[in-house]
C-alpha cells in the first residue's frame, strides 16, 4: 500500500490485444459485495462495442450482503474483511481458480474532477511516443494533493504550438506539445482502508477504479460515448456520476446520498423495521402515482414481537409520498452537479442509470422530466455468461470492472524526473468545451 503515500492509487498494466488474460472484479458497496472473475480472449473489432479488443466470458460469479461499510467506505475493518473474503471464495469455488489480485471499484470518497495542462519542449520535430509519455508525466505531477488519492489521470487532448484539438499527435512536427489532462480524485484516507481491507484477506489490488467510469463502460454504446451521455450510478449509500464526451471519459463527481436513504425513510414514515422497509421499497416502490394506488393496501409487519399481530395497512400511494421527495431530492443534486460540468453545453447528451438505487419503478420517467434530457436504465453489454440476477443495472460497475482492462492504456501514473513547463488549467469545463468545439 506505500504507492497510497505518494498519493497514487495502483493501476494494473494494459492488457495485450493478442493475450488472453484471467480477471476478477470486486465491487464493494453499501449494500452488497459482488465478485466476478472472467476470461477475456482477443476479438477482432465488432460492428458494435467496437472500443473493445477482447471478448469477456464469466467463469465466477458471487455476491453477499455488504458488512462493515457505509456509503462505499470501510467502518468495521473486521467485518468487511470477513465479508470480502465469503464473497471471493464462492466465486473462486464456481471457476475452479484461486485469484491473487483484483480489480476494485470505488464510490466514496467524494470523487471529484480536476483538468490539468502541461507544456513540453520537443526534443525532435516529430512528437514521438516519448514525447507523449514525458507530457503526460507533467501532467500527472500537477495534480498530485496531500489528502487525495490519484484514481484516473486521462489525456482529453493534445496541443501543438497553441494549436488545440489533437487527438493522435504521433508523428506531427512542433517545437512545444502540450497536454490538457482529465484527473479523477478521492480522500486518500478512504482508499487507504479500502484497500486494506482487501490485502487482510490475502489480495493484491491491481487496480482502484471509479464506479461510474466503469458502469459506463459496461453499459454506453459507443455512440452514446461519442455523442455525450452521463452515466449516474444510483447505489445505496452514495450516487456518482461520470460524463462522457467524444468517446472520453471527461468528468466524475459523486455525493453520499442513495437508496439507504430511502429506505431510512420508509422506515420513520411506516413505523417499520429497516429490513422490512427495505423489502417494502423493492417489492412495491415507486415515484409514479397509479390510479389506483389509493386503495392498493400494503402490509407493513410490526417493529417487534411484542405487537404480534398489530400489522398496520398502508396504500401504494403512501410509499410514492415518502419515496418520491427523496428521489426528487437525488435527481436535483444530480442536476445542479451536471449544470456545473462540460455535459450542460452537450445538448444531444442523454442519461443512463445504474445502481441498484435506480431500480424503482418510474425513476426513468422522473429523471427524466427532472433532468430534462432523455433517459434510460442501463445493463451490462457484451458480458457472456452472466446469470440473471447480475444482468441488471444493480451489477453495471461490477460488470464494468471486467471491461476495464481494455481501457487501461489509456490512462498514465508513472512521475517522470524531466524537465517540463506547468500551466494553470484555465478553467477545466472552459477547456474541456473548447476540445469538444475543435474536435468535433
Amino acid at each position: 500500500m506505500s504507492v497510497l503515500h505518494y498519493g497514487l492509487t495502483p493501476k494494473m498494466r494494459p492488457i495485450s490485444p493478442r493475450r488472453s488474460a484471467l480477471i476478477a472484479a470486486l465491487d464493494i458497496g453499501s449494500s452488497k459485495i459482488a465478485c466476478l472473475i472472467a476470461r477475456l480472449r482477443p476479438h477482432p473489432p465488432q460492428q458494435t462495442l467496437m472500443r473493445r479488443s477482447h471478448t469477456v466470458e464469466l467463469v465466477g460469479f458471487a455476491h453477499g450482503a455488504a458488512r462493515g461499510t457505509k456509503a462505499g467506505g470501510v467502518v468495521n475493518l473486521a467485518q468487511a474483511e470477513e465479508a470480502i473474503r465469503h464473497t471471493v471464495d464462492v466465486a473462486e469455488r464456481m471457476a475452479g481458480v484461486e485469484i491473487e489480485s483484483v480489480v476494485l471499484s470505488v464510490s466514496a470518497g467524494r470523487l471529484c474532477s480536476e483538468l490539468f495542462a502541461a507544456e513540453i519542449d520537443l526534443a525532435g520535430s516529430a512528437v514521438s511516443n516519448g514525447d507523449i509519455a514525458r507530457v503526460l508525466a507533467a501532467g500527472s505531477q500537477q495534480s498530485l494533493r496531500e489528502d487525495r488519492a490519484l484514481l484516473h489521470s486521462l489525456p482529453v487532448g493534445y496541443s501543438i504550438d497553441g494549436g488545440n484539438g489533437i487527438r493522435d499527435p504521433r508523428g506531427m512536427l512542433g517545437s512545444r506539445f502540450g497536454v490538457d489532462m482529465h484527473v479523477a480524485t478521492m480522500d486518500v484516507a478512504v482508499a487507504r482502508n479500502l484497500m486494506l481491507a482487501v490485502e487482510r484477506c490475502h489480495l493484491v489490488v491491481e487496480a482502484m477504479v471509479a464506479s461510474p467510469y466503469v458502469a459506463g463502460l459496461a453499459v454506453l454504446a459507443d455512440d452514446e460515448a461519442d455523442l455525450g451521455a452521463a452515466v449516474v450510478d444510483m447505489g445505496a449509500g452514495t450516487t456518482t456520476t461520470a460524463v462522457f464526451l467524444g468517446g472520453r471519459f471527461v468528468h466524475a463527481d459523486g455525493f453520499a446520498l442513495g437508496g439507504h436513504n430511502v429506505t431510512r425513510d420508509l422506515a420513520r414514515g411506516l413505523s417499520a423495521a429497516l429490513a422490512d422497509a427495505e423489502r417494502i421499497k423493492t417489492l412495491y416502490g415507486s415515484v409514479l402515482l397509479g390510479g389506483s394506488d389509493e386503495r392498493d393496501m400494503i402490509t407493513v409487519p410490526p417493529v417487534s414481537d411484542e405487537e404480534r399481530g398489530q400489522s398496520q395497512f398502508v396504500s401504494r400511494a403512501t410509499l410514492v409520498n415518502i419515496i418520491k421527495p427523496r428521489a426528487e431530492e437525488i435527481l436535483e443534486m444530480v442536476r445542479d452537479r451536471l449544470g456545473a460540468s462540460a455535459f450542460a453545453g452537450e445538448p444531444r447528451g442523454r442519461v443512463v442509470l445504474t445502481g441498484g438505487a435506480s431500480q424503482l419503478t418510474g425513476l426513468p420517467e422522473l429523471a427524466a422530466r427532472i433532468l430534462g434530457r432523455p433517459v434510460r436504465v442501463g445493463r451490462p453489454l457484451g458480458i457472456a455468461g452472466l446469470p440473471d440476477a447480475a444482468r441488471g443495472a444493480a451489477f453495471a460497475a461490477a460488470a464494468g470492472l471486467l471491461v476495464y482492462p481494455q481501457a487501461a492504456h489509456l490512462e498514465h501514473f508513472e512521475l517522470r524526473g524531466r524537465r517540463y513547463l506547468m500551466n494553470g488549467a484555465g478553467g477545466y469545463f472552459a477547456r474541456v468545451g473548447q476540445w469538444l468545439r475543435e474536435s468535433f
